[in-house]
């Protein structure tokens, strides 16, 4: 069952979920309104649900009911502030295990503020991960690091040097003798975390987490953005160190009361579809995801067994963390709409960590609706002018709407000189509310750049329609050839379709030499390609990019496996550019095409 795009939305009848009015039967949990997390978990200690962890196999391998993570935390609390004091940092490696969550806990029952930390993932090496979390733990002052034992060698030398850093593992940190001091939890103006953006190495921004604003958050999600009910339970294989991981899909459940079931993040890249079958296993209505997980749960749908998959319970597959892409929506909807996938389920919302997770959220069980503009409008004049029928097709760019700001949010679209716009007029997004961050810790001029008055640049560009933002792409990474706006993800997803391109591995960005900008693409091709083949392939990349942007570009095709990811697994256009300034890309590609394939292992 594809999505259909007619009259500029996904307006099919049969899109929209049948069960839309028994959803609004029901009734969304109601006293939502805590002021600290520790007040959450102990409502929803009661209520004999909890969080479970699966290995590779879809094994439950451990399940932590809230009411044990309560004890639990209250426990290591006591334990913790036998070697720290009330208000110190301290990095927590956020791996898919009741020990991180009974350790985040633990800080907001003794007053420490948490750190989430990245686990090791293809960053570029040990090296590479030993200097992200360096700079994370620099930023946050951290007294301390808390990790798996299995990563100590990892964290200590991390952190060698740091005179007042030191690393415990979780056992170690349970083995601590008891604190018989003061023991008291974070009180409701005082701070809940510190959270590092994704991707962050060189000069890593610690967003913060206050009660308050979290609080908010998770507030609007549960009782607006998702409806939370008692009849609902989550899935999800996303890393706790992102924010939609860690606020969305950890701390939501939590919050309200309800189940949730983890998967690895790595578990979930080796095997796909696993997601899925926990959704069917376990009967969720709730799971979320950047588009490119529901583009890789689709590839792999072939592999699923028959009659394996059922997704007739899920009524809310939320879509965020990055562009949202209507053809990894329609690969997702033909895929699973015979395993009873309704496409009304997708959820397209809009956040960021400056805003704790959510900003925007479209209604439960509408169909998605797409937006048709002229590209070339768009980038001549930033006016998102619908397509006609002369409208060339390879001039058509499909823009998901993306919902409504949470209650006592607002948002706003405005021009170069601040002034806001009015619908269709594209320009930079600003947000305001109760969960926006105070700022960055310890960066008073990141702060500063970061807020006018009352309202946060969020640095990205969309425009207003009908009440929805429409998001365009990020400002930082627009470029701007000959006076004519292009997106890198137009270029991107072009080269994509290409054969011989690996899925999710191309990156495009400008590159200003002091005399004029040129486009860079560097792409991720096929291992075992000839001499022959790569020629034709640059050649074939060459045209693609020729009418998608109309501009020529610089062309490198890298090895498999060579881009720089961010810690949630996107591609980083940043690192991939520092990569390719720095001239490693020139190494791979000049490398004999055999000897390149041996490397990377595929």
């Amino acid at each position: 069952m594809s999505i259909e795009m007619t009259a500029g939305m996904m307006a099919a009848d049969t899109l929209v979920r049948s069960d839309k009015n028994a959803l609004q039967r029901k009734i969304a949990i109601s006293g939502l309104n805590f002021a600290r997390l520790t007040d959450a978990l102990e409502a929803g200690s009661v209520k004999g649900r909890g969080l479970s962890f699966y290995d590779v196999r879809g094994a439950c391998r451990e399940r932590l009911s809230h009411s044990d993570l309560k004890v639990r935390a209250q426990s290591l609390a006591a334990r913790i502030l036998s070697r720290f004091d009330r208000g110190d940092r301290v990095g927590i490696v956020a791996e898919t295990s009741p020990d991180f969550v009974v350790a985040f806990f633990a800080c907001q029952y003794a007053g420490v503020i948490p750190a989430p930390l990245p686990l090791p993932v293809n960053l570029g090496g040990k090296e590479g991960y030993l200097q992200q979390i360096r700079q994370m733990c620099l930023s946050a002052d951290a007294r301390g690091v808390i990790g798996p034992k299995d990563l100590e060698s990892f964290l200590v030398a991390a952190i060698d040097g740091l005179a007042n850093t030191q690393f415990f593992s979780f056992d170690e940190l349970r083995a601590l003798p008891t604190f018989n001091g003061d023991i008291r939890a974070f009180e409701a103006d005082e701070m809940c975390y510190i959270q590092f953006s994704s991707g962050s190495t060189s000069a890593p921004k610690g967003v913060i987490g206050t009660q308050a604003s979290v609080c908010a958050n998770l507030y609007g999600i549960a009782t607006y953005g998702v409806q939370v009910t008692d009849d609902d339970a989550v899935v999800s294989w996303l890393p706790l160190y992102h924010d939609m991981g860690l606020i969305g899909c950890m701390l939501t459940p939590i919050f309200t009361g309800v189940d949730g079931h983890f998967l690895a993040t790595s578990d979930f890249v080796r095997r796909p579809l696993l997601w899925l079958r926990l959704l069917t296993e376990t009967g969720a209505t709730m799971t979320y995801s950047p588009s490119f997980g529901y583009e890789l749960a689709a590839r792999r749908a072939v592999r699923a067994e028959p009659g394996s998959i059922d997704l007739a319970r899920l009524r809310v597959a939320g879509i965020g963390a990055d562009m949202v892409r209507p053809e990894a929506l329609n690969a997702f909807a033909d895929a699973f709409s015979d395993s009873g996938f309704k496409a009304g389920a997708f959820l397209p919302s809009y956040g960021m960590a400056e805003a704790t997770l959510a900003i925007t959220f479209t209604e439960i069980g509408e169909a998605v609706k797409l937006d048709d503009v002229d590209v070339r409008l768009l980038n001549r004049s930033g006016t998102a002018q619908p397509v006609s029928a002369i409208t060339p097709q390879d001039k058509r760019r499909s823009f998901v709407r993306c919902g409504r700001p949470l209650p006592g949010h607002d948002l706003q679209v405005r021009d170069d000189a601040g002034v806001p716009l009015s619908d269709r007029r594209e320009g930079r997004i600003f947000i305001k509310g109760p969960s926006l961050t105070p700022g960055y810790y310890g960066q008073v001029d990141a702060t500063r750049d970061l807020y006018d008055g009352d309202w946060l640049d969020t640095g990205d560009m969309g425009y207003m329609l009908d009440g929805n933002i429409v998001i365009t792409g990020r400002a930082k990474d627009l470029i701007i050839i000959n006076g004519r706006n292009i997106w890198p993800q137009d270029i991107e997803w072009a080269v994509e379709e290409i054969d011989g391109v690996r899925k999710n591995g191309v990156a495009a960005f400008s590159v200003d030499d002091g005399a004029s900008e040129r486009i860079v693409v560097v792409t991720e091709r096929r291992g075992g390609m000839t001499a022959d083949e790569l020629a034709e392939l640059k050649r074939e990349i060459a045209k693609i990019i020729q009418m998608t942007a109309g501009a020529p570009a610089e062309i490198v095709l890298a090895r498999p496996h060579s881009m720089v990811l961010t810690s949630s697994g996107k591609l980083s256009r940043s690192k991939v550019k520092e990569k390719f300034l720095s001239g490693a890309f020139e190494q791979i590609e000049n490398a004999e095409p055999e000897k390149a394939f041996a490397e990377a292992g595929s």
